[in-house]
């Protein structure tokens, strides 16, 4: 044991608190055992090791546990020598703990120094009990020192009473261990007695209701289980099978193991060694147990880091399907191709691009002066258009990153939480036209600010604002917009060119150049910040299972402290 038991005591206590820093929320491949496991350590720091490292004097502590049927209530009674656990044939017998102790000692177990997560009742051994309880029960038949805890069955088809019940077994500083001569090869017996072997725990066997016929044959098996499994040193006790005796096991059968518990009782020295053997091989554990709930919570944070990549991958993919579709020309089809016609008709203009482009420059005042322009039809054509991609991509971004979560460790129960992430949100619609009307706003504005003192020229009167801004939206989205003049190009990409080539008539070729990028540039800045809007909830819902990394690190700290203060 450590020469500061002060300073083990502190290190303990931080690790309980780091413990409980760590979550596990994230539904990963073995997350529930991992789960499990932080329960379990939790439990056992709370009900058996900080107690203990702050009263190694008090009474020692033996849990008398065992499989359904194998007579634990029975042999407590027995012992004692008077009915305080209730028995029966009824499974499960035993719906809560019962502790025996010694009168003198009740002080020690009526508060909650040792599980502190049972509440303390009263009561007869017939009363029907409360799982969630431990039953104190004060005999002079048990010696000062020594208390014995009634544990539910370990294999109880009430999975509350199979969780308490290794809980229980984890707060002992001996575990009485009870089972027959029927079942002591048992699977789930043996998987709780690996358990004390690796944690160091003291174990005591109980072979119930052996025939005298088999005693030999079986002693020496159990014994020979024991010794591979670590446990050569734990002192078994066989009672043969025969009647009971007033409901329990006649006086001749029970006396060894009696008498070996009272020596215990009565034998500090005796006691202390069962209680720092434990206490020790309990502490050497944490350790590795600490380091095991920190590889969890890793995989927990490399998990959580996969998912939050799906959504943002989405979203981007998204926003450079938008970036194309608003240089590629694609939008300057259909219905936006069919308004342009009837603003500029098909006659000498188009007929001017087949010709040479470099024509229409200087043709751009006389033709349309003394007309009036309306640009109207082409300008919601337009909106409509941009206004379908956005909302399109943006649908497909939900749909695929909620897909990539369902593909991902953890991700799908997160989608069956929240299954309308896999769609945009119900406003989403009315966000994107909101987005173009804004953008639109502010290409208005763009055109009155560079227009300054051309305002009164015949060209600027001829379109005036909404119409320039209508010519520069076709140029945004153009893909051969400021291709040299007289180049070869198709009468549908012309129509771009020729809008071009019209802003260039008003405002300049830089100007124009300038107003575009800018233009172009809004758009797609305005669209990245609706995607993230739509994206944060799936920011949002990864924050309900965050992982600390902070967490994980504390953890490793505080069990490396443990380890350097043992």
């Amino acid at each position: 044991m450590t020469t500061d038991p002060a300073a083990l005591l502190a290190a303990v206590e931080r690790l309980r608190s780091s413990a409980g820093e760590v979550s596990l929320p994230l539904d990963l491949g073995h997350a529930e055992e991992a789960r499990t496991a932080r329960r379990e350590l939790e439990q056992q720091l709370d009900d058996y090791v900080l107690p203990r490292l702050r009263s190694l004097d008090a009474p020692l502590l033996a849990v008398v546990g065992g499989s359904t049927g194998a007579g634990k209530s029975t042999l407590v009674n027995s012992v004692v020598g008077e009915e305080v656990s209730r028995a029966g044939i009824l499974r499960p017998t035993t719906r809560a703990s019962v502790l025996v102790h010694h009168p003198q000692d009740a002080a020690w177990f009526t508060d909650t120094r040792v599980l502190p997560g049972l509440a303390r009742i009263g009561g007869d051994a017939a009363e029907v009990e409360d799982p969630g309880a431990v039953r104190l029960v004060a005999s002079e038949a048990l010696p000062s020192g020594l208390a014995l805890l009634d544990a539910p069955d370990i294999d109880s088809v009430v999975q509350a009473n199979r969780q308490l019940s290794k809980q229980l077994l984890s707060a002992a500083d001996l575990w009485l261990f009870v089972t027959t001569a029927a079942r002591y090869a048992d699977a789930v017996p043996w998987g709780l007695l690996r358990e004390a072997s690796e944690r160091g725990t003291s174990v005591a066997i109980v072979l119930n209701r052996v025939p005298p016929e088999a005693m030999q044959q079986v002693r020496v098996h159990l014994a020979t289980m024991l010794r591979e499994q670590g446990l050569g040193q734990s002192p078994i006790f066989a009672i043969p099978e025969d009647e009971l005796d007033g409901g329990r096991i006649p006086g001749r059968h029970s006396e060894r193991l009696r008498g070996w518990l009272h020596s215990l009782a009565v034998d500090a020295r005796a006691r202390s060694v069962v209680i720092r053997r434990t206490l020790t091989g309990t502490l050497g554990s944490l350790s590795a147990r600490a380091d095991a709930l920190a590889g969890a919570g890793r995989d927990q944070v490399g998990a959580w880091r996969d998912l939050e990549q799906g959504p943002r991958e989405a979203y981007r993919d998204a926003l450079e399907s938008i970036s194309q579709g608003v240089q590629d020309g694609s939008l300057l089809r259909g219905e936006v191709l069919a308004r342009w016609h009837e603003l500029v008709g098909t006659g000498e203009f188009l007929r001017s691009i087949e010709v040479g482009i470099g024509r229409v420059r200087d043709r751009v005042t006389s033709f349309f002066t003394g007309k009036e322009i309306s640009s109207e039809p082409l300008g919601e054509a337009l909106q409509t258009g941009a206004a379908a991609l956005i909302t399109s991509h943006g649908q497909v971004a939900a749909s695929t990153a909620a897909r990539s979560w369902k593909q991902r460790p953890g991700g799908r129960p997160l989608v069956e939480q929240h299954p309308e992430l896999a769609r945009a949100t119900p406003d989403f619609s009315e966000q994107v036209e909101r987005l173009i009307r804004d953008w639109q706003r502010d290409i208005l504005e763009m055109v009155k600010e560079e227009a300054g003192s051309r305002r009164t020229t015949a060209r600027y009167l001829a379109f005036g604002v909404n119409g320039l801004g209508v010519l520069l939206m076709l140029v945004v989205f153009s893909a051969t917009a400021f291709i040299p003049t007289g180049a070869e190009v198709a009468v549908g990409a012309g129509s771009a060119v020729l809008a071009q080539r019209l802003l260039e008539a008003v405002f300049g070729d830089q100007a124009v150049r300038a107003m575009a990028l800018k233009a172009r540039e809004s758009l797609l800045g305005r669209v990245e910040e609706l995607y993230a809007d739509q994206r944060s909830r799936f920011d949002a819902t990864l924050q309900e299972v965050a992982v600390s990394e902070d967490a994980l690190a504390e953890l490793e700290a505080a069990a490396a402290a443990v380890e350097a203060a043992r």
